[in-house]
């Protein structure tokens, strides 16, 4: 096995330093894409089957995502965290230490888990009530609720699973794991809604069974040592430098999730306020946006352990174009995904709207716009994942709050109240564009570091070229 390891660990590093960046990115990238896309199938899924229940429960499996994000936020931090940190170690070699960080975001996501399942169960009602449920979808939104607080431990540990995987290279176990997930949910929630006549609750039971198998697949490959790093309960070290290493970069996807909470908290109470027609159409378009949205955010992760990777290296030629290149790419690919999404905007609606025509319309729009913004979207995502790579935790957390955080907060009452249903379509799409405004400078700031860690390394590499000439021996007799 030690053979075995040492020749993955080989590979991975001639890969993650030689092979030319435009190979190494999408080879990384896209197990990630297909993991994400067949999690928005099965997301969308379970919206399309509910949306033959009636508004009202389409509103409720809307207020629900807010739950989803919950259970992100209890995982993400320590995930994005670990991701970042494990991928700079093993670009230094120190594979003991990675093993480490893996564990510890794992018990430590787990545990997160286990406390929100156990506080959502206990205030069930008070929690959906929060989240936006309105006393017409409130009954629908306790039944799809319960199921997946069961889950909640699972969901947290894989997120830490998934970005731990990715990050020494094993993007493809990773897609197996989330993919193989999210097929078995699609299959199971006919079964569960219609066959079993569960309702809303059976579309919760199938995402959460979904979840479990999802977990099984992902650690497997870590109990089996078939994985670079080494998952055990001996490698739990809750000691300052790996708290603070993954906290420090961690928080910004935290402080995104507990952003994008309360984004959706204040957004769902203000849509159930006009209408289940407006909150269930402010849903259905995060739904199908989740597709673009997914493409998106899975390039994005195979781009941030490259460039961690080769800064741990200092192969900082390398973090540049990585970067150039995943910027062109995700620019060029989400305007054209934007395109095809806002064409089809009304076919994409009517599926889930049916004879509603005030959720087609306000369906519509909302699609529509985020389709506009979505290259800059795009393009801040990268600038975010450099961040992030390079354990620039201030400009990550900047980036990352932006989008449901500063650039939609202090907009989203003013819109409201001005333009009512039209206001609360267009919200997102409108944040979105302010998120230049953060976005351009901390570019600028990443690039001057780059630029001047690659001119100290050039320095230190012509130091006895310098000695050499002053002294007036010949190099070749170093």
């Amino acid at each position: 096995m030690s053979g075995k390891h040492e020749r993955s660990q080989l590979e991975r590093k001639t890969m993650m330093l030689d092979e030319p960046i435009s190979r190494v990115i999408p080879k990384m990238a896209i197990p990630t894409i297909i993991a994400f896309l067949i999690n928005s199938i099965y997301s969308l899924a379970d919206t399309y089957f509910v949306s033959s229940l009636g508004t009202n429960a389409t509103a409720a499996v809307s207020v629900n995502a807010s739950l989803d994000q919950l259970i992100m936020m209890a995982g993400s931090m320590l995930a994005l965290g670990a991701n970042s940190y494990i991928a700079r170690l093993l670009g230094q070699s120190n594979e003991k230490k990675a093993s480490q960080v893996l564990s510890t975001a794992f018990f430590l996501a787990a545990g997160l888990g286990t406390v929100l399942m156990i506080l959502g169960n206990v205030f069930m009602l008070p929690m959906v009530r929060l989240l936006g449920a309105t006393p017409t979808c409130e009954r629908y939104s306790v039944d799809y609720a319960t199921f997946v607080l069961y889950a909640a431990p699972f969901m947290a540990a894989n997120f830490v699973m998934n970005q731990c995987l990715r990050s020494e290279g094993s993007a493809t176990l990773s897609m197996v794991g989330m993919g193989f997930g999210g097929i078995l949910n699609c299959v199971l929630d006919p079964i569960f809604i219609f066959g079993l006549d569960m309702g809303v609750a059976g579309a919760s039971l199938a995402t959460a069974i979904s979840k479990w198998v999802s977990f099984g697949i992902l650690v497997f490959p870590y109990l089996t040592r078939r994985s670079v790093l080494h998952l055990s309960i001996r490698n739990f070290c809750f000691c300052r430098d790996i708290i603070q290493e993954v906290v420090s970069v961690g928080s910004s996807s935290m402080f995104r999730s507990g952003l994008a909470v309360v984004a959706g908290i204040m957004l769902n109470n203000i849509a159930g306020s006009i209408s289940d027609s407006v909150l269930a159409a402010i849903g259905v378009c995060t739904k199908v946006m989740m597709f673009p949205f997914g493409i998106i955010l899975g390039f994005g992760n195979g781009f941030q352990p490259v460039a961690g990777f080769n800064w741990g290296a200092k192969r900082y030629d390398r973090v540049q174009e990585s970067y150039r290149f995943s910027a062109k790419v995700a620019i060029i690919g989400a305007a054209v995904m934007g395109l095809f999404v806002a064409v089809f905007a009304d076919t994409f609606v009517v599926l889930f709207a049916g004879s509603d025509q005030e959720m087609r319309r306000i369906g519509v729009i909302c699609m529509v716009s985020q389709c506009i913004a979505l290259p800059i979207q795009a393009w801040v995502m990268v600038v975010n994942m450099l961040c992030a790579a390079l354990g620039n935790a201030k400009g990550a957390l900047a980036l990352s709050t932006s989008r449901q955080g500063t650039c939609f907060l202090p907009i989203l009452f003013p819109m409201a109240w001005v333009l009512g249903s039209y206001g609360v379509a267009t919200v997102q799409a409108t944040a979105d564009v302010l998120t230049l405004v953060l976005a351009v400078p901390i570019l600028i700031g990443m690039k001057k570091k780059i630029a001047s860690a690659r001119l100290a390394q050039e320095a230190l590499q012509n130091a006895p070229e310098r000695e050499g000439a002053v002294s007036g021996i010949p190099m070749e007799r170093y």
